[in-house]
């Protein structure tokens, strides 16, 4: 029963940035006891500002709303910072791996939008990637496509980050010999 609903986080006074919440899917599960069978929820969440920072959490309870109020609580406890290109796009390409599930993420040009499935879909949109291809490869339940997504996107790393933790330019990352080099 995977369902993708847009949620915008309620303003709560505090000078906190809009949120935006996805939900990626609803199961209903059953615990088996003496008089029957009992009945609870188990809701998967990913909230993102837009702006290259997200997260996903899981929450369960007896009624629907209450499991989204606490899966969406788990996803803004558990957000993290990725950096993105221009705002729009991955720095380069990345393969994540959870469980059974491969994820293949790929930048793209500028008009290429979100060619990516279902909760992956989910995680893109929350923080802000405009334009990107993703492959699921191995698994199509959201958790472990989700928890794959966000293994490939903790990769990712800047350009600027890689240069200065080798201690050279910005340039020299991307592999562009200098003068000297060349004449060598």
């Amino acid at each position: 029963m995977a369902r993708n609903n847009d949620r915008s986080a309620e303003s709560t006074g505090r000078d906190e940035p809009e949120l935006i919440e996805k939900l990626v899917g609803i199961n209903r599960v059953a615990k088996v006891v003496k008089g029957g069978r009992r009945f609870g929820f188990a809701a998967l969440v990913v909230v993102g500002d837009g702006r290259g920072k997200a997260g996903f959490g899981t929450g369960k309870a007896k009624e629907v709303p209450e499991a989204i109020r606490k899966a969406t609580e788990d996803a803004k406890r558990n957000m993290v910072r990725i950096p993105l290109r221009d705002g729009r796009t991955l720095h380069h390409d990345v393969k994540g791996t959870y469980g059974a599930g491969h994820v293949l993420l790929r930048s793209a040009p500028s008009g290429t939008g979100i060619i990516a499935g279902g909760p992956m879909r989910a995680v893109f949109e929350s923080l802000g990637v405009q334009d990107v291809v993703a492959k699921s490869i191995g698994t199509s339940n959201p958790h472990n496509m989700i928890k794959a997504t966000f293994a490939g996107l903790l990769y990712i790393q800047a350009p600027r980050a890689v240069a200065s933790k080798r201690g050279i330019k910005v340039a020299d990352v991307f592999g562009k010999k200098s003068q000297l080099e060349t004449t060598s």
